[in-house]
């Protein structure tokens, strides 16, 4: 699953970017490239075209030359001219058979060709083998254990943060410290939006991906050192990481020094701020974390490397709840502003054997020796305002929601930023792990838009909202009926009274109705910034979102308090999502709008027949545990029995994917 090889032979792009040339990567005709050479244009498919396997062919008996079948190799370049060295089925090119024995040396340090044997042939790399990552494995077996290994770690990373929730539950219940040191943990969730989950993500997974094409493409017909110095992964490493580093040091310092001003911005109704200040100094250190963890994050994905990303969440929280639990006697709730940053210490450091084995450092050597000409080109201006500018503005609109919410809930009684909180992680947590679905196959999207394959990449889009919306609304069908079982399963104890319990749970079946719409967002927001210059569609149709949801509080809140505030958010987002999906298959990919929508349609009158039912059964049994235990085998069973009836396609599909999963992984060595 997790490609080792620190470059890519020249034998196409990575695997799922298709083979088609992708904007910026030369082609044949520009001055000074390998591709020059007479041969194919661009990288070969394995086994070669069949006419440029005949001209091989000819070109190698006309010089009395051995011919090898090419299997693996691009014909192209000086190497694949008449009397050069044929393609091995490893990828490497053995030596020609020339009287002399002139050239072996030399043919053995070209890349995809080095000398390991009394053959001259190179060791088989493991991405050499085949047209997915982890050699001959096919690309939907390897999503599937991908996927599998994201599901199990995203469902760790939820447990310990419903542990992390519990643990401030029980030691700080719902009142004005955690009111504090909620407030103070707003600075670490928008910049986990921006730094982590969306802008970053959304950035530099596509800028990682062109990378490793034009990298697949520019390899053939160079030496090692060459193509070290003119690898356009590392000169992109090299051009943004630094950058981004010093740039996010500034902030952090920026905020840790204005923290009062933050705190009276974020909630100007706050009784007592003097903790809540103190809280942020110290969350406030995750904006440099929190950024290199999300660039780590980003490039290892685009290398199909998911193991570490997806632990980063099980540190976070591990991190949080070893420091409140060492330190809470002594420093109260700042025990848990502590723990937040040394959980996004622990982020970065648990990804970073990863991305020096994978990726690497670009060094100052490297760069000096590559032709200032290739390091403009291969270096995207990830910095001009005009190509970050729509992620950013998408990300912080789409995080504002929470300010929005936390800063009309400053006003409310004690409690209510709690309350609010509470419901929010707890009803959110059907959304965070359908979303695993698009995190998996987001590299897929992205290299197949940038390799030109649009039909690829609707058909996995229109693939993921279905998948992804069958989880979210079985999930909220599940938090709506069951809301007061699980809120008093989770956090009813210590500092957590039962009346705490009843206002969080009512708040929590009105935050579910806008799962579908959070959900949607995620998964369609992805395709849009996956072309090689992102659109300003997402970042506009959030804030559309974020209008609805600020007029709708603010009108809501003086007469329905913590519910009107949780009423406007999922009017907001649902707002968004409709935005996003009827302007997906006009701008980006055409999808099956209608088609697309109507399935959704039907799942979602499933999820009402299948919440009904748990809501009406859930206070027939006493104990809240047993029931919440059989709801999760009611709800599912009433959920799938209306699908059927309704013909969900997604539903009476369900058993053979189920299936056909398990057949995958059986067949994984």
């Amino acid at each position: 699953m997790t490609d080792t090889t620190p470059w890519r032979p020249a034998s196409g792009p990575p695997a799922g970017a298709g083979h088609a040339r992708v904007p910026g990567a030369p082609g044949p005709g520009v001055a000074g490239h390998p591709q020059n050479a007479p041969g194919p244009a661009g990288p070969v498919l394995p086994g070669g075209s069949g006419a440029s396997r005949g001209r091989l062919r000819q070109a190698r008996r006309a010089s009395g030359t051995a011919v090898a079948p090419a299997a693996s190799g691009s014909a192209g370049g000086p190497e694949g001219r008449a009397g050069g060295p044929a393609a091995t089925p490893g990828g490497s090119r053995a030596a020609a058979a020339a009287p002399s024995g002139r050239g072996r040396p030399r043919q053995a340090r070209r890349v995809g060709g080095s000398a390991a044997g009394p053959e001259g042939r190179a060791p088989e790399s493991t991405t050499a083998r085949g047209n997915a990552p982890g050699g001959s494995q096919p690309l939907g077996r390897f999503l599937a254990k991908a996927a599998a290994v994201t599901a199990g770690l995203t469902a760790a990373g939820a447990l310990f943060g419903l542990v992390r929730d519990q643990t401030i539950a029980h030691l700080f219940g719902a009142g004005h410290d955690s009111d504090a040191f909620l407030i103070a943990w707003t600075v670490p969730e928008m910049a986990s939006t921006l730094l982590i989950e969306d802008a970053m993500a959304l950035l530099m997974v596509p800028a990682f991906s062109q990378a490793l094409a034009r990298r697949a493409a520019g390899r053939a017909g160079i030496t090692r050192r060459e193509a070290r110095a003119q690898d356009p992964v590392r000169l992109l490493v090299g051009a943004t990481l630094p950058r981004l580093v010093v740039l996010l040091a500034v902030v952090a310092s920026v905020l840790v020094l204005a923290a009062p001003a933050v705190v009276a911005v974020l909630a100007p109704g706050l009784p007592d701020p003097a903790l809540a200040v103190e809280c942020t100094r110290l969350t406030a250190l995750t904006v440099l974390s929190f950024g290199i963890a999300g660039y780590f994050s980003a490039a290892l994905r685009a290398h199909r490397s998911f193991l570490p990303p997806a632990a980063i969440y099980v540190s976070y929280n591990v991190g949080i709840i070893a420091t409140m639990v060492a330190l809470h006697a002594v420093w109260g709730v700042r025990a848990a502003a502590a723990g937040v940053a040394v959980g996004g210490l622990l982020m970065a450091l648990v990804q970073l054997p990863a991305f020096v084995r994978n990726v690497g450092f670009g060094t100052p050597r490297a760069k000096r020796c590559a032709p200032r000409s290739q390091r403009d080109r291969d270096r995207p201006t990830l910095i001009a305002f005009g190509v970050i500018a729509p992620v950013i503005f998408f990300a912080v609109f789409r995080q504002s929601q929470v300010l929005v919410e936390r800063f009309l809930a400053a006003s409310l009684p004690s409690g209510a930023i709690s309350h609010l909180n509470y419901a929010q992680k707890v009803a959110q947590m059907p959304m965070v792990l359908s979303l695993m679905i698009c995190t998996v196959t987001f590299p897929v999207v992205a290299q197949a838009m940038a390799g030109g394959e649009r039909e690829k990449a609707r058909r996995r889009v229109e693939q993921d909202l279905s998948l992804a919306a069958l989880a979210v609304l079985m999930g909220t069908a599940l938090v709506v009926g069951y809301a007061p079982q699980i809120i008093q399963v989770l956090f009813e104890r210590g500092a957590f009274t039962h009346q705490d319990t009843l206002a969080t749970a009512s708040v929590m079946r009105v935050y579910a109705l806008g799962l579908l719409g959070h959900c949607l967002v995620g998964a369609l927001s992805r395709p849009f910034f996956s072309t090689a210059r992102p659109t300003w569609f997402p970042a506009l149709a959030m804030g559309a979102g974020l209008l609805v949801n600020v007029v709708a509080g603010a009108f809501a809140v003086g007469w329905w308090g913590t519910y009107g505030i949780a009423a406007a958010n999922a009017a907001g987002i649902s707002t968004t999502a409709v935005l996003l999906l009827t302007g997906l298959g006009t701008r980006i990919i055409a999808i099956q709008v209608r088609r697309v929508a109507g399935s959704i349609g039907r799942l979602g009158v499933a999820a009402v027949a299948a919440g009904a039912l748990g809501w009406i059964a859930g206070p027939k049994i006493p104990d809240p545990m047993l029931s919440a235990a059989l709801g999760c085998l009611l709800v599912p069973a009433m959920f799938g029995a209306t699908g059927m009836a309704m013909h969900a396609l997604e539903v009476t599909a369900l058993p053979g994917q189920i299936s056909q999963l398990t057949q995958r992984f059986r067949n994984v060595r």
